[in-house]
């Protein structure tokens, strides 16, 4: 697993960044890629460490210390096989996933982890530009159709897998383009558009049909798609935004992450038609949440040219060392500060937003806030109190409420007659993926909530085997942790 010696001999080294001052010009990417001997460094910090637990703490049971090994050796293509044998998108992973792996890395115990991501993201980068990742259609059809509903990771995972089998699959996706959140939530400067073209196009030779613009549940009734299909599978993800219920909520100014993200992704995508323009530039900008989502946001009102730009966090700052008890190796809230957060962010913790105030004209133009403590009583729920006489007053023209959803749109739950949880996502456990419903799956953020890349993913790997069960028998699609076959 690497170089017997290379945790001793070799420091963890990441990719270095194009200047602030640079990089806020435009929308691209802006890593500058370690050299080929320097990966191969790298890679030799994997440890010989007996029990790796680096696959626990990724779900998707990543083949990790192997294809370290593989890059030790200079063995690019091989490492390309093991990557791709358990995660179906590792460019997708290799630049947003925030890496649990690391976190459960056993070198991460007393020294810096092994950078599993920088590797996995040059691994594919690597693959694509050899030429080694090709189209692979499966050798026969079994007759079946499957629709996959929704574009996003979770969709994208199950449907390959399940083409794989050798049904028939079809992607629906309501808006113009495929993706879901990775082409119209995530900025450009994280991970450039063409980067999900590329791989589409690996899809759509495989036998993948893709259409767009087309929203189950409003264009077409979600039954309709029961007789269909022989199978459901829907990924849609948790779409249902969380809302700030205080006064002025409703004044222009007041805009929800998931609004001004998607239509600078169209703006920058070169899309015309994006309805009222939502725009940072010369104003006072105020993201309240303290999240990925918070942080693509200031990164993008940056690159808007806002005047200023600062972060409300209710929760207190965390520590940057492994809180104590969030031993390894479990994934520890500790302070995450992002590439958007150095370009120029003021960070507040510990409070909470009061009033949004506007003026004559329905404009918001400030806000009023309260700093906040918690109470932490050893087997109750964490106790939220203000600190009085800690009211403040804030100029903002700009208010971008990032604060994650709450579930899922229930309306083809509702036409399909699916059961959904407590949290409004529908109903299906891990066993099977399977709904209330006879052939309706569900996977990712619409089973489980709002969670990460790499989860859906999964998720959406874990359902096609499941699926492919249920239409077939049996089926010989990888469960986690299980490698496919070479794809490429």
């Amino acid at each position: 697993m690497g170089k017997i010696t290379g945790f001793m001999e070799y420091g963890r080294k990441d990719e270095s960044y194009i200047p602030v001052k640079d990089r806020i010009k435009n929308y691209k990417e802006f890593t500058k890629p370690l050299k080929e001997n320097e990966l191969k460094d790298q890679g030799a910090r994997c440890m010989d460490c007996g029990i790796p637990f680096c696959h626990s703490g990724c779900p998707l049971g990543n083949l990790i210390p192997d294809f370290n090994d593989a890059i030790y050796q200079g063995k690019w293509e091989k490492a390309a096989e093991i990557l791709h044998s358990t995660n179906n998108f590792p460019e997708f992973t290799g630049r947003l996933c925030p890496a649990p792996c690391e976190e459960a890395c056993v070198l991460g115990i007393n020294e810096d982890p092994v950078s599993i991501e920088n590797i996995e993201k040059n691994i594919v980068e690597t693959a694509f530009e050899n030429g080694w990742i090709t189209p692979n259609p499966p050798s026969k059809r079994t007759g079946k159709k499957v629709v996959v509903v929704g574009s996003g990771p979770a969709g994208l995972a199950a449907a390959q897998q399940l083409n794989r089998a050798g049904h028939h699959v079809t992607i629906l996706e309501r808006d113009e383009k495929i993706g879901g959140l990775l082409r119209f939530g995530i900025p450009d400067f994280k991970m450039e558009k063409n980067v999900i073209d590329r791989r589409l196009k690996i899809l759509e030779a495989e036998g993948i049909e893709f259409k767009t613009g087309v929203h189950v549940g409003v264009d077409i009734k979600a039954k309709e798609l029961k007789n269909d299909f022989d199978a459901v599978v829907l990924c849609g993800g948790a779409t249902v935004r969380r809302q700030l219920p205080i006064p002025g909520a409703d004044l222009k100014g007041v805009v929800q992450a998931m609004d001004f993200l998607p239509q600078n992704n169209r703006r920058v995508d070169g899309i015309k038609d994006l309805g009222k323009e939502i725009l940072a530039t010369r104003k006072d900008v105020v993201v309240i949440g303290g999240g990925d989502t918070g942080s693509d946001c200031i990164g993008t009102s940056i690159r808007q040219e806002a005047n200023s730009v600062t972060n409300f966090e209710i929760m207190p700052m965390a520590t940057e060392s492994r809180p104590k008890h969030q031993p390894w190796p479990f994934w520890p809230m500790r302070l995450r500060t992002s590439t958007s957060h150095k370009e120029g962010a003021n960070r507040v913790f510990s409070i909470s937003t009061k009033e949004f105030i506007g003026d004559a004209n329905g404009n918001l133009k400030a806000l009023k806030t309260i700093e906040v403590e918690w109470e932490f009583t050893k087997g109750q729920r964490p106790r939220l109190k203000e600190v009085p006489g800690t009211e403040r007053e804030w100029k903002c023209e700009l208010a971008l409420l990032a604060l994650g959803f709450t579930g899922s749109e229930s309306s083809i739950a509702h036409q399909l007659g699916l059961e959904m949880d407590q949290r409004t996502n529908i109903k299906a456990s891990e066993s099977d993926y399977a709904t209330n419903v006879p052939g309706v799956f569900v996977a990712g953020d619409q089973r489980r909530g709002q969670s990460l890349i790499v989860w859906a993913i999964s998720e959406g790997r874990q359902a096609a085997h499941h699926v492919d069960s249920y239409l077939m028998g049996h089926s010989d699609l990888p469960l986690k942790g299980e490698g496919d076959l070479p794809r490429v």
